[in-house]
């Protein structure tokens, strides 16, 4: 079977809800989406629906070159690959493809993050946090083999993943103006160009 690569992209935007979780589990970079190709303008999570609108949240396709990234001008992030066979690829793809379809069904979990905190999963109906959702994805598809539900899985047991390869960490908008040293980034044979 032809091997495939899938990446984990993990960010701190420096938005209160951001801040707050960084502040109350000392995690670093406390989001976490899905993204099937290296150009990182179609990323899947649960996050703000509108950039500007805090409390308008659930299932989202995010673009790392806009939206909230954009409008967090010291945005960091952290990218990982995996390589997984197409079996895998196929079966992640298509259960995000459902998630597409019914976007409008989907709802932010953020009973779920005081879960995470208390250790105490607190499962609801078509609703995610970041983390939640991007665990299950994995796990669905065979890739992320843990003791824990989705709903007490965090960014930092993301980032503890075998298998992955890093592909950058950095800014995603350089500080001095005109300057992005994300834009255009490609991975090739295993090395950002």
């Amino acid at each position: 079977m032809n091997q495939k690569h899938i990446y984990l992209v993990f960010t701190k935007t420096g938005t209160w809800l951001s801040k707050l979780i960084s502040s109350v589990s000392q995690i670093y970079y406390p989001h976490v989406s899905l993204s099937f190709d290296d150009s990182f303008s179609q990323m899947y999570s649960f996050g703000r629906i509108n950039p500007k609108d805090p409390l308008s949240a659930g299932f989202v396709t995010e673009n790392l070159y806009e939206g909230v990234y954009k409008n967090s001008p010291s945005c960091e992030c952290l990218i990982y690959k995996i390589a997984v066979n197409e079996e895998q690829y196929l079966f992640m793809r298509q259960r995000i493809s459902r998630f597409i379809q019914m976007r409008g069904y989907y709802h932010y979990n953020m009973l779920g993050l005081f879960g995470v905190l208390f250790n105490k999963p607190i499962k609801r109906k078509r609703h995610y946090f970041c983390s939640q959702f991007v665990s299950e994805v994995l796990m669905d598809g065979n890739v992320l083999i843990t003791g824990k539900v989705p709903e007490l899985v965090s960014t930092s047991d993301l980032l503890a993943l075998e298998h992955k390869e890093k592909v950058y960490e950095g800014f995603i908008f350089s500080p001095s103006p005109g300057q992005y040293p994300m834009v255009h980034v490609r991975v090739v044979g295993g090395k950002v160009s």
